[in-house]
């Protein structure tokens, strides 16, 4: 028995739905010679009639019927995974979720979901904001795919990779006496109302880490768990604070006034993931932007002093 092939189905088709065989041609863009001996070939190795040949047009034949049927229920199925296909691109009825530490998510992540919006405009995202001690709990359990953290997390049952390195920095109030230098130590602020983060907190012991080198003891007027809260009240002059560049890496930041630090302390920033777990491509592309996003933040800085 003689099977067909799908060439053969594709040049039926398209005689079936122009109607000559130079319109399939036409529509195949190919010759119409070559339609034609397919038509006849097929027709004669499969011992069926498939077309009536009336003044130059190829009517389907009434005993062909059930053929063309299938014929239109496999282009059907063809558009159906089209349309799927074209949807997943998209992201529709996809969900990706993931989280972020406070201080990335203030302004980094809003870069990065820009991002992946334009590439998958249909896309669900669900970000997440969470403390260290949250994220083994939310990876282990698959409640999201990755977390972006300014520490690695301490589990074997999770991979911590690098993304970005950044800098602590100094903020003060836009009409602090402070203001007018342009780089300021950890001396220059130890007698000031200090605003920070619990240094038993990992984020907050990055944050005493200047102190600590400099052998200043570190004293706080108040203190936030979040790296917004801490922005916030240095913003409402409230006091002074340090605190890492991603957390204010917007161009336009009223209120408050940003300054490099002379002691030199960087800040890593990871992302973490289950071991094990095959992330989505929208879990991987999210990861590549937030990875562009970080590196870029220090662009941002070298425009602070001329705006601030």
């Amino acid at each position: 028995m003689r099977e067909i092939t799908l060439r053969q189905v594709e040049v039926i088709r398209a005689v079936m739905l122009r109607g000559t065989i130079a319109g399939a041609a036409d529509h195949l863009g190919v010759s119409p010679p070559g339609i034609s001996r397919l038509i006849k070939h097929t027709e004669e190795s499969l011992g069926i009639r498939l077309f009536d040949r009336r003044a130059g047009l190829f009517v389907p034949a009434v005993e062909a019927g059930p053929v063309f049927d299938q014929i239109r229920e496999v282009y059907k199925g063809v558009e159906n995974l089209q349309s799927a296909l074209d949807a997943l691109q998209k992201g529709d009825e996809v969900r990706l979720s993931f989280a972020s530490a406070p201080s990335v998510a203030q302004f980094i992540a809003a870069r990065a979901i820009r991002s992946i919006r334009k590439r998958y405009p249909d896309l669900f995202i669900d970000l997440n904001i969470l403390k260290i001690e949250e994220t083994l709990d939310y990876l282990l359990l698959e409640r999201g795919e990755f977390v972006i953290m300014s520490s690695p997390a301490q589990n074997p049952g999770v991979d911590s990779e690098e993304l970005a390195k950044g800098k602590i920095v100094a903020i003060l109030p836009d009409d602090h006496p402070l203001a007018q230098r342009p780089v300021l130590s950890v001396a220059d602020l130890a007698n000031e109302p200090l605003i920070g983060v619990d240094p038993a907190d990992p984020y907050g012991a990055i944050l005493a880490e200047p102190f600590r080198k400099a052998g200043i003891p570190l004293r706080h007027s108040m203190r936030g768990r979040f790296a917004q809260t801490v922005v916030s009240l240095v913003r409402h002059g409230l006091g002074v604070a340090l605190i890492d560049e991603f957390s204010v890496a917007e161009v336009y930041m009223p209120g408050v006034t940003r300054r490099p630090l002379a002691e030199q302390v960087p800040i890593t920033i990871y992302v973490v993931t289950k071991k094990g777990r095959t992330l989505t491509p929208f879990a991987e592309f999210a990861i590549r932007q937030f990875r562009k996003e970080l590196g870029e933040a220090p662009m941002h800085w070298s425009g602070w002093a001329s705006k601030d």
